[in-house]
Formats: C-alpha cells, structure tokens, sequence
C-alpha cells in the first residue's frame, strides 16, 4: 500500500487571507527547537518562559482532587462560570485591589487571560479599526488584533522614558480609527511598575478619546511594592477593562484559569463570542480556583521571598553577559540592555549555541527590544547557578 508522509502531503486548500503574516507564536517554534537538541544531547537549560516551576497551594491541589473524584462534577459548565467563582473573584478584587465589582454582570471567568484577549478582539474590532500596541509588549496583542481584522498601531516605549506610553504625542498623531488601547502594568517584559496617577491619566486619555482601554495584569502580585489594579481609578469601569490570572502568582499557568473584569455592557458583549467557542470549564478547575482565590497574604509573601533569592542570580547572569538593568524592576523577568554593537539575538543564539542556555532575545516584543535580553525567574537558585558557571 502507498503511503505519504506529513510532510510531503499538499493541502487542497490554502489557508485563510485572515491569518496573514500572522506566524506560529515564537515560544512554540523555540520550545520545538529546544526539544530536537535535547534529542541531540545538548542539556539546555531553558530560562526563556515564564511558567511556574513551583507548585500551587496543596490545599488547591486537594480542592481539584476532590471535585474530580465526584460523579456529578463533569458536565457542562455555565458559560459565563459558576456563581461560586464569579464570587471568589469579586473578593479577590475587593480583599487586594479594593474593587468592589458585582459578581453577577462585572465579573467574567476564562481560559486563561490569553483567551481574553482574542476575545475581546473578535467582539470590538471591524476591519480598519486601529489598536494601540506597546513595543515592545506582549506578541499576542499584535497577533490577536491581526487575526480579528483590526490594524495595529506600535506606540513606542523607551527606557530614556521609563517605559512608559507619551500620551501627549498620541494625541497630536491623531487617534480617530483607534478603537482599542492595549497596556500592561506591571510591564512584561520590560519589568516596569505603573507610577503614581498613570492609570488616572490613561483613563482620562481613554474618555477623551472614546478608546476602549485594556490592561492586562497577571504580575499584580510578583515582586511588587503594591498591588494595583485600574479599575480602581474613579470612572474607569467607563473605558477600561481589565485581564487577570491565576497563572503566574498562583502557579497555575496549565491550568489555564483567567478573569475579565468590567461593566457588564462590555463583558455581554464579550459573552457573545466567547460562549460560541467554548463550553465552560472544567468544573473541578472552578473550584480549585475558589481556593486558590482565598490564599492570603503570607502566599504571596513566600512566593516572592522565593522569586527575590532566583533574582540575585539572574541579575549575576546578566553582570557575566555584560548587560545592564534597572534595580527597579518588578515582575518575573529581568530585562537587561546588551552590550554596544549587540543585538538580543546575537546574545541568545551565543548562550543557547555555545553554552546551552536559553535566554530570551528582546526582538520578539518588538523593535524597541532589539538591543535587550530577558531571563525568566521561573527556575530554581541551582538551576540558574548552573547557568552562570556556563555563561561566565
């Protein structure tokens, strides 16, 4: 019998002027390359993503466990989550943030917040709407607004500027196709925290401006002085929606649970495509949730007493690279400059290829990232260890 293999196979059909030059996400492609050099031999140490190594609270392990262990926990799921966990998220926003948002119609349960921002995307934009996008910033919120037909808009931050957005010369550049203002404070991966009054003056900008503003917020809790939210500026939920998850500050990236947060007009609107790609979640997950969003201060402060002993040594790495960083950050990462006449690039390929390390190049946020490198802290204090001796 003939047989083909995969790769020889030619579609019949070609894929859809949608996707464009939207390319395969570049931590898929690279996890991919990582996994053919291992094959090879190579002990590569991975210090490029930012995926918990740590485990979440036992108490929301056994809270997972003991849901799926029951007979009546594996049907379909409410689309807009169950009551108990709109509930939990509301006094998770109140008990750290303090937001009080109606759990009811204020309060939206996903798959993780990256589902959110397609889904916001897909609800909001009409082709030829424009949306700001930080650069360098999360890849996603290019991808996301291609995908959904929209036109993406670079603003550009810069560290001479302290990473952050110039309002003022938006507004000279004119901003009558943008509909949609994507920011993300603390900044990734730029480790940047919001300033006193910044989300104030993003949100009058926003009102001035009828722009749907979104702030993406999965690094409230990690290494931060304070814990921020947007939505607790005076008139925000007017144009401001915000993205959390469970998956950076309660180890639980795979479980992929995430919240937007909102007016209810906004989140409805969202609802309506949501609830026609999926099916809810899987109800022990919810309820693991629940827990996991009543863990208390003394959680967090051992995270981060954790994440500041791994910071150390990452800053050391950087100090072995002869790359520069502010003593400012916050977040997961550090984010360093390379030396002169260097590119991110030029700096991974070297660790990866000489030294099996991988560290990731500052090019894939963007263009002002070219010249900048990240680590992740999501490895343990020998692990990283082990990479300097490498790398020095």
């Amino acid at each position: 019998m003939e047989t083909t293999t995969p790769a020889a196979i030619e579609p019949i059909i070609k894929a859809s002027r949608r996707l464009g030059e939207t390319k395969e996400y570049y931590f898929s492609t690279k996890l991919r390359e990582i996994a053919e050099l291992r094959k090879l031999g190579h002990d590569i140490i991975n210090l490029g993503i930012g995926s918990p190594d740590l485990p979440p609270a036992p108490e929301v392990i056994a809270a997972l466990t003991a849901a799926a262990s029951r007979a009546d926990t594996h049907g379909y799921q409410p689309y807009a989550g169950r009551p108990e966990l709109r509930e939990a998220y509301a006094g998770w926003y109140r008990r750290y943030f303090g937001v009080d948002l109606d759990p009811a119609g204020e309060i939206l349960p996903l798959i993780g917040s990256k589902e959110g921002i397609m889904h916001i995307s897909m609800a909001f934009l009409d082709p030829g709407d424009e949306v700001l996008v930080p650069d360098p910033g999360y890849p996603t919120y290019r991808s996301a607004t291609e995908l959904a037909g929209g036109t993406v808009r670079p603003y550009h931050l810069k560290e001479a500027h302290g990473w952050l957005p110039n309002l003022e010369t938006l507004e000279r550049e004119g901003l009558e196709k943008v509909k949609i203002m994507w920011v993300n404070y603390p900044h990734m991966p730029t480790g940047t925290a919001a300033p006193p009054d910044f989300y104030r003056e993003l949100v009058d900008f926003a009102r001035r401006n009828r722009i749907l503003l979104v702030n993406d917020n999965p690094y409230a809790f990690i290494l931060t002085d304070t814990v921020q939210s947007i939505l607790s500026i005076p008139g925000a939920r007017e144009v401001a929606l915000e993205l959390s998850s469970l998956s950076k500050a309660q180890n639980m990236a795979g479980w992929r649970v995430g919240v937007m947060a909102g007016a209810a007009p906004y989140l409805k609107t969202v609802l309506r495509f949501k609830s026609n790609m999926d099916s809810g979640k899987f109800m022990p997950l919810q309820v693991a949730a629940v827990e996991a969003l009543t863990l208390g201060p003394e959680w967090y402060e051992a995270l981060n007493a954790e994440y500041r002993k791994r910071r150390v040594v990452a800053r050391q790495i950087m100090d072995a690279l002869d790359c520069t960083y502010r003593e400012d950050q916050v977040g997961m990462f550090v984010w360093a400059r390379t030396p002169a006449g260097t590119s991110g690039y030029e700096v991974s390929d070297r660790a990866l290829y000489d030294q099996n390390v991988f560290l990731t190049p500052g090019g894939i946020f963007g263009e002002e990232g070219t010249h900048y490198v990240r680590i992740s802290l999501c490895s343990d204090v020998p692990t990283l260890e082990r990479a300097l001796a490498r790398l020095r």
